[in-house]
């Protein structure tokens, strides 16, 4: 069984078993997480999709921990004008690993 599931404004693909890598939510480590933002339930042949959510479904995981991903150069330069700007983003992340899809 699969769900869409939606956070951070991206959307997944997840089963039970998944390791994703979502927008940092704020939770601790080992602590449980319920996505209610469900999109649509795929189950074999049958299909639910939410119009825009799948009413009474969510997505249970447990936060296995926060991280940075790659550091991002934002490099600015103006021509002729002696102008260098030279700026560093690691965008934070929370990894998670999905327990269960519970369906409506």
């Amino acid at each position: 069984m699969h769900a869409i599931i939606e956070t951070g404004g991206k959307q997944f693909k997840v089963q039970a078993g998944d390791i994703i890598t979502v927008e940092k939510l704020g939770v601790d480590a080992g602590t449980a997480y319920t996505f209610d933002k469900v999109l649509g339930i795929l189950d074999g042949d049958a299909t639910v999709l939410g119009k825009p959510l799948v009413a009474g479904a969510t997505v249970t995981a447990s936060v296995l921990g926060d991280g940075k991903g790659k550091k991002l150069i934002v490099y600015k330069y103006k021509a002729k004008k002696g102008y260098h700007r030279k700026k560093g983003h690691r965008q934070p992340f929370t990894r998670v690993k999905i327990d269960a899809v519970n369906p409506a």
